[in-house]
C-alpha cells in the first residue's frame, strides 16, 4: 500500500510537471471563478435560470477536454480534484474574512464571499461529477476514431459530446441537491420541480456547448502545437 500511494505520488508530479502551468492556472481560476459568479443569476424564467458561471464555464471544460486528449482522463480528473482543492481553500479564507469584525459595515461584502455552505456542497459534488464524466466520456469517444485520432472531426466530435452531457450533469446535479434537497429546508420550503430541474439544466447545457463550439478552435490549436514540441511526451510515454 505504501508504495501504490508513493507511484501516486511520483506519478501526479510527473503529470504537474508535465501539463503547461498557463493550463493549470487558467482551469484552477476557472472553477474558483465559477463558484463566485454562479452566486449571481443574470436570467431566470420558469423554463430556464443562467447564472454568471456560464461566462467562465466553457473555459474549464476547453481545459478538461485539452489534457484529456494530451494526458487521459485520470490526469484531466487529477487537475479537475487539485482545482476543486484549490477552490475550497480560497472559499474557506472568503469565510474566514466575512465574519471577521470590523467598525465599518460590510454586511453586502461579507453575504458575498461568505456564501452559503450546501450551494458550495452542491456545486463541488456537480462538478466533480460532471469532470469524470466528461473526461471519461471525451476519452472513449476519441477511441472511435482509429484512422484520424487527432484530426480536427475526432476533436470536435469528442469534445461536443462530452462537454454537453457534462455541462448537462453539472447543472442538473446541483439543481437536484440545491432546489430539491437543501432549499426546501433553509429556504423556507422554495423548491424546484424535477422537470424545472431538467428543462434548465438541458437549457443551460445548450447555452454552454454554444461557448465550447466558439473557443474550441483555441483548444484544437493547442493541441497540435503541444504535439508539435512534444509537451508531456514523458509522461504519455509511462502510460502508453
Amino acid at each position: 500500500m505504501k508504495e501504490k500511494l508513493k507511484n501516486a505520488l511520483a506519478d501526479t508530479k510527473m503529470l504537474f510537471y508535465s501539463i503547461p502551468a498557463v493550463v493549470v492556472a487558467l482551469f484552477t481560476v476557472s472553477v474558483v471563478t465559477m463558484n463566485i459568479l454562479a452566486s449571481k443569476t443574470i436570467y431566470q424564467s420558469g423554463w430556464l435560470a443562467i447564472d454568471g458561471g456560464i461566462l467562465v464555464s466553457w473555459l474549464s471544460f476547453l481545459c478538461m477536454d485539452i489534457v484529456t486528449k494530451a494526458f487521459g482522463p485520470r490526469a484531466a480528473t487529477k487537475l479537475s480534484v487539485f482545482a476543486i482543492g484549490v477552490n475550497l481553500l480560497v472559499c474557506l479564507i472568503f469565510f474566514v474574512v466575512s465574519i471577521i469584525p470590523t467598525e465599518t459595515d460590510y454586511t453586502a461584502f461579507n453575504s458575498i464571499i461568505g456564501g452559503t455552505w450546501f450551494i458550495l456542497l452542491s456545486s463541488t459534488v456537480a462538478f466533480l461529477f460532471s469532470a469524470f464524466v466528461n473526461n471519461f466520456l471525451n476519452w472513449s469517444i476519441g477511441k472511435l476514431f482509429r484512422k484520424n485520432p487527432d484530426g480536427k472531426l475526432a476533436y470536435v466530435t469528442r469534445s461536443y459530446l462530452s462537454t454537453f452531457i457534462g455541462q448537462f450533469f453539472d447543472n442538473f446535479v446541483f439543481a437536484i441537491l440545491t432546489f430539491t434537497v437543501f432549499a426546501p429546508i433553509f429556504w423556507d420550503g422554495f423548491s424546484w420541480t424535477l422537470l424545472q430541474c431538467f428543462t434548465c439544466s438541458l437549457l443551460g447545457a445548450g447555452l454552454e456547448l454554444l461557448m465550447e463550439i466558439v473557443f474550441s478552435p483555441i483548444g484544437y490549436l493547442v493541441l497540435k502545437r503541444w504535439k508539435r514540441d512534444g509537451v508531456g511526451e514523458e509522461y504519455r510515454r509511462k502510460h502508453a
